[in-house]
């Protein structure tokens, strides 16, 4: 199997294996349980092979590499583009197969720390979201009896204990008390997500890489640890324009007849990291004393959220910029090309 692609279309118990076998021409695709796909890519010369980017990829990805194979990860959108008849695990390996043989941007093979990192940021993301869910489900809980508060956790802390003694007045005493227990339930949440910031806190501080853009302003503890988390190795991209495009902060594209139309962002990429990066954005333009000359020129210009996700694209550059030259953020720094 030397120079051979293979196609691997990953699944909880069984793997589906496309291949073709480059002397005879044979067309092989064929079934592998999990237990022995280690086994089966043992006693093979070093191939190149394609999975789709999906839970567990990043592992199979790891042990294949330390057998001496390549591996390439593609998107999902992408690998589905492939697959123009019914869906099933053989035609699903075909078009991997077929997907690895055209050029694409890869997604980076993480290894087990930088992969930790993203894991608590999820664990972080999903309490965020369920105490969200919980603010907002006591508003509406309350206002079904005539009380109204402001959004926002400030505004429940401040409002609620005054509510809670009116209504417990004319209310059955199991729903009071059901309600209280689920608004002292936020502090829980709270000191979960405290915990989490605090190791992500210290994973940063053993990090050189998180270290150094998190001198950059509007780059932060979450956006550091998470940049560098999922970029992988910063020299996988030829500039910092194509780390910015391949997060989604570049106007998509649409035309024909050779007119050509720049539309809204094409939000391709990452999801968090970009939503990381235009937060950050949006604080250097709200609350920086001085936002710097190029920002204040193209408010003046362009709508404000044009500028904040100009902004966005910008520190993503920079990002790039500092990972890939290991050079620490200078602010009045100024790139000098040769003519």
């Amino acid at each position: 199997m030397a120079h051979t692609i293979v196609g691997v279309d990953i699944a909880k118990n069984v793997m589906q294996v496309h291949w073709v076998d480059p002397d005879t021409g044979e067309v092989v695709n064929r079934s592998v349980k999990r237990a022995a796909l280690l086994q089966y890519f043992a006693n093979r010369q070093p191939c190149l092979v394609g999975m789709e980017s999906c839970g567990g990829s990043q592992h199979w990805a790891r042990r294949l590499i330390e057998m001496g194979h390549q591996v390439k990860l593609m998107p999902g959108k992408f690998v589905k583009a492939f697959n123009i008849r019914n869906k099933n695990d053989a035609a699903d390996a075909r078009a991997i197969w077929m997907a690895t043989q055209v050029d694409c941007k890869a997604v980076a093979v993480k290894t087990e720390a930088q992969q930790a990192v993203l894991a608590l940021h999820r664990m972080r993301q999903q309490l965020v979201k369920f105490r969200t869910m919980q603010i907002n489900s006591l508003r509406g809980l309350l206002s079904e009896y005539g009380e109204v508060m402001g959004c926002g956790r400030a505004a429940l802390d401040k409002a609620i204990v005054e509510i809670l003694e009116r209504l417990s007045g004319r209310l059955p005493a199991m729903l009071i008390d059901t309600l209280r227990e689920q608004w002292r339930g936020l502090d829980a949440i709270d000191k979960q997500t405290g915990q989490i910031e605090r190791r992500l806190r210290e994973w940063m501080k053993n990090d050189q890489a998180a270290t150094a853009i998190a001198a950059i302003p509007g780059v932060g503890l979450l956006t550091s640890t998470a940049a560098v988390a999922t970029m992988g190795n910063a020299v996988a991209f030829k500039s910092g324009r194509e780390f910015a495009a391949w997060l989604g902060l570049v106007p998509g594209q649409t035309g024909s007849g050779g007119i050509v139309r720049l539309r809204g962002i094409s939000k391709r990429g990452d999801t968090y990291l970009r939503t990381l990066l235009v937060h950050g954005a949006r604080s250097i333009i709200y609350k920086a004393k001085e936002p710097g000359q190029w920002v204040t020129q193209m408010k003046q210009r362009r709508p404000l959220n044009v500028v904040i996700v100009a902004m966005a694209n910008k520190l993503a550059r920079i990002i790039w910029a500092v990972l890939a030259h290991q050079q620490p953020y200078r602010a009045n720094y100024a790139c000098t090309r040769p003519s």
